[in-house]
């Protein structure tokens, strides 16, 4: 094997099982797959990050009224950045800021105080925790929640807030202690079409985009 072909190999994305040495030339050697294992070939395309407390407390006041603003402090410095479980988890856990429960056919709508840097290009769908929906038929009010890379820059800081419904047909009562993952969010690349000619910007927050 020439080492062009081997200079090929080494580039390719493959499976751990694939792992092999291959030699190039006298006696220099390649390791193909490894690299597989340290999460070297994955996209760094985005970054989460908390939104201002003002902000958080504006949002949070609009859907707690009752809560003071030592409460709000509280929950909001509690605020965990979501994070993969493992090195081969697709999805980032969202973690709920406050305790809530709901009963069979009950809705909330879940301030995440979570905002996302994404570049051009990708999307990050957010998805109910894969647990939750199996057990409890836990549903995302919009099935799927699209979060664009121009949010980023919304006038409320790029906020991400998920509605959920407990969407049981037994019966069952979903609890989610403060800190827990309710939610997962996976970053996907996208593409455009030949003739897309999009260029309003964004200025606004969920459904800000369909008023035109």
């Amino acid at each position: 094997m020439d080492s062009g072909h081997i200079a090929a190999i080494t580039q390719c994305i493959l499976p751990d099982f694939l792992s092999e040495t291959l030699e190039k030339g006298a006696g220099s050697w390649y390791r193909v797959g490894d690299h597989l294992r340290r999460g070297d070939i994955m996209q760094r395309i985005a970054k989460f990050e908390k939104v201002s407390f003002e902000q958080f407390k504006k949002d949070w006041q609009g859907e707690h009224p009752q809560d003071t603003e030592e409460v709000i402090r509280e929950i909001y410095d509690g605020i965990r950045l979501p994070k993969r479980a493992t090195a081969g988890s697709a999805g980032y856990d969202f973690f709920a800021p406050a305790a809530f429960t709901l009963k069979a056919g009950e809705m909330t709508k879940i301030l995440t105080g979570i905002r996302a840097r994404i570049d051009d290009g990708w999307v990050l769908k957010l998805y109910p925790r894969s647990g939750l929906g199996f057990k409890f038929r836990l549903q995302l009010n919009n099935t799927v929640g699209i979060i664009d890379s121009d949010y980023y820059g919304s006038d409320n800081e790029g906020h991400i807030q998920v509605k959920l419904t407990n969407d049981s047909r037994e019966g069952k009562t979903v609890e989610v202690e403060a800190g827990t993952g309710f939610s997962q969010g996976i970053f996907v690349e996208y593409g455009i079409t030949v003739d897309d000619e999009a260029d309003e910007v964004r200025n606004g927050g969920f459904g800000s985009t369909t008023r035109a």
